[in-house]
């Protein structure tokens, strides 16, 4: 009962679903069945639906062992509204999916979900200007120029000029290293890093580049805390107090100092409570509608942790500093509430990691547009990123370092063909160097004594010196 890896790409949701229902149509068990009388050949009750492809779900790298059985009916009740199956009388269509012994079979032909025929994004291909490119609106010809009192000096230098003796002069356009090129810098290559991780040729499909806010990215990179959470300058964007107080209690307890009205049995669950409507009353999720399919994309790498991390840790730069705060807030107490061994349950059917996966599951990530299994990859994200919160929320080293440095550089360039004098000076070359300190002839080593073979020898008289 293997699930194929749905790797990362456009249509992943789409592609999911089609994968799931080919699995479930050829390999559920069906078998005789008994109602009122009456015998039906392969068919299966909705209980074995649901176990057998609960399993399935669980089982699978595209989903994980989170998966709860009421996630499990949730998408057979869109098996059944979608036709991909029936009830024995060939009714579908309704969302009446219930985990009971009613009696369910395979129509003759399942549809799968065509791909959505929408417009690719249109490329956004950001180009850093060319340093001899002239300003906009500007031309050689249109250049003002001041009236000259001709002379016969004037009129010399203009006919060498015209016979070839000197060469002409142009004007060289001088470009600044703007604000809005190094914004620009930051967008193109965080978006380039994205896609060689994701191993795509063009992210236009999972991403529109153009509601990429660069702002956003130098943001969340430098207005962060020592805690590494996001600084936020418009303080109206906040938490609201009540909220960050019932965070703290929960995170704390039972060691809650700051509360002044007093306690009662059940109250952790109504302060859980009070953070769950907060959240669950976005008008938007914390990921963004805009970055639905690039979240779900990443998705699909998450059998190589590393990667998944780094394509994570770069999406997330890409929210609104709002954004950003909130979600690393609140993963933050999701993870230590996790932790806490004194925390009470804070539900009777559900595990206290369960419940905060399926309580904000949906507030974090979700489709503006209707997506039959949502709720499955919110609940797949969420489970991955309470694991790793504290590597996804980082601000990526590598890719920072690489921005700075290509920054740096074309500063450098501009100041060099600004003012080449002083560049040369300060940054010289090996053959300025040469040409400022020309190499010393090196002055031949002193012969030495013990150089040499035999140097105490007595002297020898030879026949030349005989009288």
């Amino acid at each position: 009962m293997e699930h194929r890896i749905v790797g990362p790409g456009p249509y992943r949701a789409t592609r999911l679903w089609n994968e799931t229902v080919e699995l479930f149509r050829a390999r559920m068990p069906l078998r005789k069945h008994r109602c009122r009388f009456k015998s039906y050949e392969h068919c299966f009750t909705a209980a074995e639906a649901v176990d057998w492809l609960h399993e399935l779900l669980r089982c699978s790298q595209n989903f994980g062992p989170e998966v709860t059985r009421k996630q499990t009916v949730q998408l057979l009740k869109k098996f059944l509204k979608n036709h991909v199956i029936e009830d024995i009388k060939g009714k579908w269509g309704q969302e009446d999916f219930e985990d009971n012994g009613h009696l369910y079979r395979f129509p003759p032909s399942s549809p799968l979900k065509p791909y959505p025929k929408r417009p690719p994004y249109p490329k956004d291909v950001i180009k850093f200007p060319e340093w001899n490119n002239p300003p906009p609106r500007t031309s050689q010809e249109n250049i003002p120029v001041r009236p000259v009192v001709m002379n016969s000096e004037m009129w010399y230098k203009r006919h060498s000029i015209a016979i070839g003796e000197v060469p002409a002069c142009r004007l060289v356009y001088r470009r600044q290293l703007t604000e809005a090129n190094v914004e620009e810098i930051w967008k193109s290559m965080t978006l380039s890093y994205l896609q060689k991780i994701l191993g795509l040729d063009s992210l236009e499909e999972v991403l529109d580049i153009k509601l990429v806010n660069c702002k956003f990215i130098i943001h969340n990179v430098y207005s962060v805390s020592k805690q590494g959470v996001v600084i936020l300058d418009d303080k109206s964007k906040e938490l609201p107090h009540w909220v960050l107080s019932a965070m703290k209690c929960l995170v704390n307890w039972p060691n809650c100092s700051d509360l002044k009205q007093p306690m009662y049995l059940g109250f952790e669950k109504d302060v859980f409570k009070t953070i769950a409507d907060y959240y669950g009353h976005l008008k938007e999720p914390l990921l963004t509608f805009h970055l639905f399919d690039a979240f779900v994309s990443v998705l699909g790498l998450l059998q190589k942790e590393k990667m998944a991390i780094e394509a994570f840790q770069i999406c997330c730069l890409l929210l609104p500093p709002e954004n950003r705060r909130k979600l690393q807030l609140l993963m933050r107490m999701m993870a230590r509430i996790c932790l806490n061994k004194e925390m009470p349950p804070l539900c009777d059917g559900f595990g206290t990691r369960t419940l905060m996966v399926q309580t904000f599951s949906r507030c974090i990530l979700c489709s503006k547009d209707e997506v039959d299994l949502d709720e499955l990859l919110a609940a797949r994200l969420v489970t991955f990123l309470m694991d790793n919160y504290e590597e996804i929320l980082k601000v990526p080293l590598a890719l920072q370092t690489s921005i700075e440095e290509r920054v740096a550089h074309l500063r450098r360039v501009q100041f060099q063909k600004s003012y080449p004098e002083v560049y040369q000076e300060r940054f010289p070359t090996p053959e300025s160097e040469a040409l400022l300190f020309p190499e010393k002839s090196k002055p031949k080593p002193q012969l030495l004594m013990w150089a040499l073979k035999n140097p105490f020898q007595p002297f020898q008289r030879t026949r030349s010196f005989r009288m």
